[in-house]
């Protein structure tokens, strides 16, 4: 039998209202399965925000995901909503466009969130491509670390195109049509390097070459833009 996510999530949320009732302020989707772009290797990225959050409260939350179905393939965020509200607004910026409501609504984050704080993202963003790139060219020389690197830049290129348009896509594909060329470009080479079983000493070097010329750019760029410093 296919698995359905909708399917999962019913059977999730059914388990989790059981467990915390009207303790639970927000149930999402994030990841692949949130931007209708899963694969059978995607993982099922789940929120769950609770009005506060205790260690007992993890293990009985970790304990009901073990009894529900592609356990392996459970991941993502759980949080008090009192420490939501007061988390970093950069983060929150990603947070609330990659995250689909199931139950309940994270809107009220928006009033967390300037644009300051989105050009803090993209700064975020492209210093940890940039650090990792570096790494990897220098140590570890590994097309899985580049591989993930490329899909790690198509968050900050989500920043970059709301930055620039306004426009929050989620979808690759229509995210491609928002971009100035060298930033589709970086798109472009991961949705590549995603499809590829194997990568070539050339394109590793090649592709982490552009890679890192790309964050080096926009560190630059986001200094000083909008109130960064």
């Amino acid at each position: 039998m296919d698995f359905s996510i909708h399917m999962w999530m019913r059977d999730y949320q059914k388990t989790i209202e059981r467990q915390f009732g009207n303790r639970i302020w927000f149930i999402g989707l994030q990841g692949s399965y949130g931007r209708g772009e899963a694969t059978e290797q995607s993982d099922i990225d789940v929120v769950l925000i609770l009005d506060h959050v205790s260690a007992e409260d993890l293990q009985a939350y970790s304990r009901l995901l073990d009894a529900l179905p592609n356990r392996k393939k459970v991941c993502g965020f759980v949080s008090g909503k009192e420490e939501l509200l007061a988390w970093e607004p950069a983060d929150l910026f990603q947070f609330y466009y990659d995250t689909a409501p199931i139950v309940g609504s994270l809107d009220s984050l928006l009033k967390c969130i300037r644009l300051e704080d989105v050009c803090r993202a993209i700064r975020m963003g492209a210093c940890n491509v940039y650090h990792m790139c570096v790494h990897n060219m220098v140590h570890e020389k590994s097309a899985d670390i580049l591989k993930g690197l490329y899909k790690s830049a198509a968050f900050t290129l989500q920043a970059i195109a709301f930055l620039q348009t306004g426009n929050y896509e989620k979808q690759k594909t229509v995210l491609k049509s928002r971009l100035q060329p060298k930033d589709r470009c970086i798109l472009e080479i991961g949705m590549d390097l995603k499809r590829k079983d194997t990568v070539s000493n050339t394109e590793l070097i090649e592709f982490s070459a552009f890679l890192l010329d790309w964050a080096s750019e926009w560190i630059r760029r986001c200094k000083g833009v909008h109130g960064e410093s």
